[in-house]
């Protein structure tokens, strides 16, 4: 499979229709193979492509039939990916039995990589950004801060699945120069700052400098408390209703 084929448009078609089928990876999620049914569906389209063979159809698909499991914001890149794999193995130029190593340490490493950067870091920043602004009583902002948002996510699926499939492990090396952790860890201290920015919005004490920085010290201690794993947050959040609710009885 030549360059000049990636813009042929059966072969164009055939890749959508796999970048489609990445949005339903989780539909058949079970406990053998976690998410690796959903995987198939997306690949199956490519493979049918790349093996017109029945025989090393049937091959090429026994190669995801073991667990994968991954973020699903990544599951795009992956599929780019594993489809770049899977034309050099149908040309002979990369060997099958090097697929299975390839697959579950790419799988792993983008699993922690989106638990880390999408949803410890960048999904919490739009949801301080959307609160801030509802709270605000800005809602036409919101709901365009959440297309936008939207829209950029399912921009960023699909340039990762194009690429990974037009430059393969190129393109993870390009990623990984990125720094994605470390960009992770700057969006953190930065949700760190709008967490703040929240609670001066909504805390009823932020017209007492005295009484908003003790009640900032005191959540801020609850919530060290939370991470060392002394007390459960649901039993957190529980008692600090109560404690509202008997201060709002006073």
């Amino acid at each position: 499979m030549g360059r000049s084929r990636h813009s042929d448009p059966g072969t164009f078609t055939t890749l959508m229709r796999c970048f489609a089928r990445t949005y339903l990876v989780g539909a058949n999620f079970n406990p053998h193979g976690l998410q690796n049914m959903g995987l198939m569906y997306a690949m199956d389209p490519g493979l049918k492509m790349l093996y017109p063979d029945p025989h090393d159809l049937s091959t090429a698909r026994k190669r995801y039939l073991g667990t994968y499991n991954t973020h699903p914001y990544w599951t795009p890149l992956l599929v780019g990916y594993f489809l770049f794999l899977e034309a050099k193995i149908a040309q002979r130029v990369l060997p099958a039995e090097s697929f299975h190593d390839v697959k579950k340490t790419a799988a792993y490493t983008f699993s922690a990589l989106g638990d880390s950067f999408f949803g410890g870091s960048l999904l919490v920043f739009w949801s301080l950004i959307s609160v801030i602004l509802l709270v605000q009583g800005w809602t036409g902002t919101a709901v365009t801060w959440l297309i936008l948002s939207f829209l950029g996510l399912q921009g960023i699926r699909l340039c990762t699945f194009w690429l990974g499939w037009i430059k393969g492990l190129t393109f993870l090396e390009q990623l990984k120069r990125l720094d994605l952790i470390g960009w992770g860890q700057r969006i953190k201290v930065l949700n760190a700052v709008l967490l703040v920015l929240f609670w001066f919005t909504v805390s009823p004490f932020k017209h007492n400098g005295l009484a908003f920085g003790a009640s900032t010290c005191l959540l801020a201690g609850l919530a060290w408390v939370v991470s060392r794993r002394f007390v459960s947050r649901e039993i957190m959040v529980l008692g600090m209703v109560g404690a509202w609710l008997v201060w709002s009885l006073l």
